[in-house]
């Protein structure tokens, strides 16, 4: 295939990605006009399902205690996934260096991923008190450490044994090999699961504000107001963390973009 046949197929593929929003935008604002029909016209309580009408309407009138909220739970999620990230690429170069502790820590990874993180939650806040950020980060950084670990080892070890000899031919150094073959393979994996990881950061801020915090923070926030029956304002903050969960994921989605392109080409070339 000659490069402008390639260039053309990568442009065809990046058309069809631009209009790829289109079927789901269009499913979600039909969704919502027939949720508010059909509970109108049905005359559902909003103590069970609230309108969307009567979502957006908390939405207003919380909008400031809702966006200190989202501002204190942002920083526990990402606090956490920067924490968790970082501790999880390290510990994936150092395991997918040693045989014996990738034949260990990865089994151990995935048993460990299966433990339910946020029960941990109540010790945390007995060691770090009720205001403090720290047991939701600690929660977080433990939910998004295992997936980058294990997704780090396999992109660093599942490299092409062809061009693993190759390198190994021309002498390269370890430290070579590292960071022109294993780094570069393992980037896609690597970004994989720091989109699962930041999707988990904001399940487990949010989650683990349910066990204390202040009463502004998004998850405490949904109890107290379920707690008083206040339910359209209980899903605007669900709402409103949804969109913080998306935003994260679309900031890490547009920094993969800008580190690998080379992988949106593949994938757009794969895709025709």
């Amino acid at each position: 295939m000659t490069s402008l046949a390639m260039l053309a197929r990568v442009r065809r593929g990046r058309a069809a990605a631009r209009v790829d929003w289109l079927p789901p935008l269009l499913v979600f604002v039909g969704v919502l006009v027939l949720w508010e029909a059909s509970f109108l016209l049905l005359q559902v309580q909003s103590f069970l399902i609230p309108r969307p009408s009567e979502i957006w309407a908390s939405l207003i009138s919380e909008g400031p205690t809702l966006l200190r909220g989202v501002a204190y739970t942002g920083v526990e999620a990402l606090g956490g996934l920067v924490l968790g990230v970082g501790l999880g690429t390290l510990a994936g170069l150092a395991t997918a260096r040693w045989a014996t502790a990738r034949k260990t820590l990865v089994p151990l990874g995935n048993a460990m991923s299966t433990i339910p993180i946020i029960a941990f939650a109540p010790i945390t806040l007995n060691w770090f008190g009720l205001e403090s950020q720290l047991p939701r980060i600690t929660i977080v950084a433990l939910m998004t450490f295992f997936p980058v670990l294990v997704n780090t080892v396999r992109g660093l070890t599942n490299v092409d044994p062809a061009a693993l000899e190759l390198m190994t031919s021309y002498g390269a150094s370890e430290i070579a090999v590292l960071r022109r073959l294993r780094i570069p393979n393992a980037l896609p994996y690597w970004f994989t699961a720091l989109k699962i990881a930041v999707t988990l950061s904001v399940i487990g801020a949010v989650v683990g504000e349910f066990f204390g915090g202040p009463a502004y923070a998004l998850g405490i926030y949904v109890t107290n107001q379920t707690g008083a029956f206040r339910y359209p304002n209980a899903w605007a903050a669900i709402v409103v963390a949804c969109l913080l969960g998306i935003g994260m994921y679309l900031a890490a989605s547009a920094l993969e973009a800008v580190l690998i392109p080379w992988q949106r080409r593949r994938e757009a070339v794969s895709a025709e």
